[in-house]
């Protein structure tokens, strides 16, 4: 079986353990990908695409990211004396073997999908997985620990306080109604409650809520 996909602008008549130079994706050594481009597919039954395949794909394993040969040309322009000069160029690319040939379900696979190393598809994927740690980090941060008490239920505490204290790492009643007047003090300067401990009345308030 074999298939005729498209990448990078070009196209290639592939079979499984093909090794293939193609235009230089986002994918490290080691990785498998999936190009989804797939025009023709051949062997007992010929399936040709209206552009391309549904479901169709083609799998492979990156071997390395190397670079082409050197290409060296001349740039000369006419009637200048000294104008003559010579560029040199190594393009880059990724050297893959091809593992499979999918004719259907190559879109349920989960199989990372090959993408041009400097297309905007690529960016947004290489954007989209920077974020992703960060906002995981947050999500943790601003999230209550496990058991933790409504703080809300302290006067003059709404979700927005309630947020600030548990990044403070105050969660529970227990933790307030333990505050020396260091404590208050040093609280009191981290979130500028300006007092608000004492006037409240929130040590006296948790201790009577941790009771519950």
């Amino acid at each position: 079986m074999f298939a005729v996909m498209k990448t990078g602008g070009k196209q290639y008549k592939v079979q499984a353990g093909d090794m293939l130079r193609v235009e230089k994706l986002a994918a490290d050594a080691g990785e498998t990908i999936q190009f989804n481009e797939i025009l023709m597919l051949g062997g007992d039954e010929t399936v040709v695409g209206a552009p391309l395949i549904e479901g169709a794909g083609v799998q492979a394993e990156v071997v390395d990211q190397i670079k082409g040969e050197k290409v060296t040309h001349f740039v000369k322009r006419r009637r200048k004396h000294s104008s003559k000069r010579t560029k040199g160029h190594r393009q880059k690319l990724t050297l893959v073997r091809v593992t499979d040939i999918l004719s259907s379900g190559a879109d349920k696979s989960g199989v990372k999908a090959a993408v041009g190393a400097g297309s905007v598809a690529a960016v947004a994927v290489a954007a989209s997985e920077a974020k992703k740690p960060a906002k995981k980090a947050e999500a943790a941060k601003a999230a209550p620990a496990e058991g933790a008490d409504d703080l809300k239920k302290l006067s003059g505490v709404g979700p927005a306080l309630e947020k600030k204290l548990h990044a403070a790492g105050v969660t529970t009643f227990a933790q307030v109604a333990a505050w020396t007047d260091e404590d208050v003090a040093a609280m009191d300067e981290q979130l500028s409650f300006k007092g608000r401990i004492e006037r409240e009345g929130w040590i006296e308030q948790a201790k009577e809520l941790a009771k519950g």
